[in-house]
């Protein structure tokens, strides 16, 4: 089925040849005289790389016939991470090529969405945000906090983030997934 590039909106994907995208963002450009110009950024879910695309009002491009489905991390193997369907129990691995960077923030129990194209894994869709307990940090020096100042800590997963000053040890954060953030102290 072909979808009118004016319906590409964010998390939409289609297909061009053998290639299969997700839409990042959208732009509908209209300049002076004649058509208008779709912009969109979009990822390529095979190769994992970032481009952008442009099209004429009106163009036309194919859907892709792509399913989410809920999964559970369950753990690493080498080069492999081990999923669970939450309904069968069914357990399946993917290589971390096909998790691209999504994978430091994997951790043992969480529940992530699958993003599957025919029996074929093309990538994982995570929680806007996720809470960890900070591991380590370095000491909360006095007289630093006039403005917000942020040091580094290690977080439980292993992952590298800058917090607030007053952070310590056994204290859990929220993590903005996209950014790679903290975003505020959770009790």
């Amino acid at each position: 089925m072909a979808l009118n590039v004016t319906d590409l909106r964010n998390g939409i994907f289609f297909k061009e040849g053998t290639s299969i995208f997700q839409v990042l963002s959208y732009d509908h450009v209209k300049m002076g005289r004649g058509s208008g110009n779709i912009k969109v950024k979009v990822k390529n879910l095979k190769t994992g790389t970032v481009t952008e695309k442009s099209f004429i009002t009106g163009a036309r491009v194919d859907e892709a016939n792509v399913e989410k489905k809920k999964a559970q991390f369950l753990y690493r193997d080498n080069d492999n991470y081990n999923f669970m369907d939450p309904v069968s129990f069914e357990q399946f691995s993917l290589s971390s090529g096909v998790l691209g960077d999504s994978i430091k923030y994997l951790k043992d129990g969480l529940e992530v969405t699958l993003i599957i194209s025919g029996d074929e894994a093309l990538g994982m869709e995570l929680p806007i945000s996720l809470v960890y307990e900070i591991a380590e940090t370095g000491p909360g020096e006095r007289g630093n906090t006039v403005s917000n100042v942020y040091k580094d800590a290690t977080l439980d997963n292993g992952l590298t983030v800058k917090v607030p000053m007053f952070m310590k040890p056994g204290e859990r954060v929220k993590i903005d997934t996209r950014s790679g953030q903290y975003i505020e102290r959770v009790k």
